[in-house]
């Protein structure tokens, strides 16, 4: 099978989401609990780079959830703690999240440039149409106004212009949301920045196919997951475009199937049930419904991503039927420790998964 089709080859991309906000993608009071550090995140960084993962992503967050842990409380900013990332690193690509309601597109497009400049061609922009209120209320940036295709209509508008400023010589534009007049940004990234984005929403999967060069897919199951690829690549083919599509897994090993999941279930057991609900309610969740999802299994709440646990081959078989059967492209991976599990699955799986030493597609 090809790797179109999503058969784990040279070209499925790996990657690891790094720990940005305190307390990493894990809310419990029993798991590791990664600093929001940027001497922590480069470490990871480092040892991504080393274990031959093809990417490094981080999210944008502006607000955090409390609880007993304070999740998230602590963060740094994506954009900034990416461009120091991408001169620690020498190969894998540098990919950074924006929010389209904080940064006017001129400004977005000069900070990419410059990213690209110091990562040598390997930075990617996460594009998010901001949906937590809360975080952008503190601030006084959030539009009431907008629903949520406003927001995505505004979103459209705001990358159109971001890709004029990248290839144009000048831009005027006066449209709904945004108004230039003879706006200039010099000089143009070379190549354009990969573009990214997330959501499974039809307003938003339209966005990817029309913009975007990868895809951030969830789903409930493998197969809607599969169904979730072919229907964004499908998509992206009728514009004449195509696309690349990711998921995300967490990844909790040890020596034996039975050590990784006891260790697994020690995690989910110390869930932050505080936190958790806190960030159910940022969804826009009223509280008696937050409080009920979170209490049918916090064991399994903990965790903010779908989990693989087990022996080296074991999470190597895993991972190896997900891309499969969902026909993805790549995985974004997301480990309890950093460091030590971040080193052990380098040592141990990515052998399994690239025997003969190969790395993903180029960063060109």
């Amino acid at each position: 099978m090809s790797a179109q089709s999503g058969t784990p080859t040279a070209e499925t991309e790996y990657g690891i989401f790094l720990p940005i906000g305190s307390g990493g993608w894990i809310v419990s009071e029993t798991a590791p609990h990664p600093e929001a550090s940027y001497e922590y995140n480069r470490k990871a960084a480092v040892l991504a780079e080393s274990y031959g993962l093809d990417f490094i992503m981080s999210m944008g967050k502006w607000r955090g959830y409390g609880g007993t842990t304070a999740h998230w409380e602590h963060t740094l900013e994506s954009i900034t703690m990416m461009s120091g990332l991408a001169e620690a690193t020498e190969r894998v690509k540098v990919w950074a999240t924006i929010h389209t309601n904080l940064f006017n597109p001129a400004i977005a497009a000069k900070m990419y440039t410059t990213m690209q400049e110091i990562s040598g061609g390997r930075a990617g922009m996460n594009i998010v149409v901001g949906s937590y209120a809360d975080e952008f209320r503190q601030m006084g940036m959030w539009r009431e106004d907008l629903a949520h295709a406003d927001r995505y209509r505004y979103t459209e508008e705001w990358t159109s212009l971001l890709k004029r400023l990248w290839t144009e010589p000048s831009v005027t534009h006066d449209g709904e949301y945004f108004q230039l007049d003879d706006c200039r940004s010099l000089p143009h990234p070379s190549p354009m920045p990969t573009l990214i984005s997330a959501g499974r929403s039809d307003t938003g999967l339209n966005f990817q196919a029309r913009h975007c060069d990868g895809s951030f897919l969830t789903a409930e199951t493998l197969t809607g997951l599969r169904d979730a690829s072919r229907d964004v690549k499908e998509r992206a083919e009728k514009q004449g475009r195509s696309i690349r599509t990711y998921s995300m897994l967490t990844v909790v090993m040890d020596e034996t199937d039975e050590k990784a999941e006891e260790r697994r279930l020690r995690y989910g057991r110390g869930a932050d049930i505080e936190a958790l609900v806190n960030m159910k309610r940022s969804w826009g969740l009223p509280l008696d419904k937050a409080l009920s999802l979170t209490s049918e299994r916090p064991e399994d709440e903990a965790f903010q991503a779908p989990f693989a646990t087990g022996s080296p081959e074991t999470v190597a078989g895993r991972i190896r039927e997900i891309v499969e059967s969902a026909e993805l492209d790549g995985l974004m991976l997301i480990f309890p420790d950093y460091h030590a599990d971040l080193a052990a699955f380098g040592e141990a799986v990515m052998p399994l998964l690239r025997p003969g030493g190969a790395t993903g597609v180029s960063a060109e």
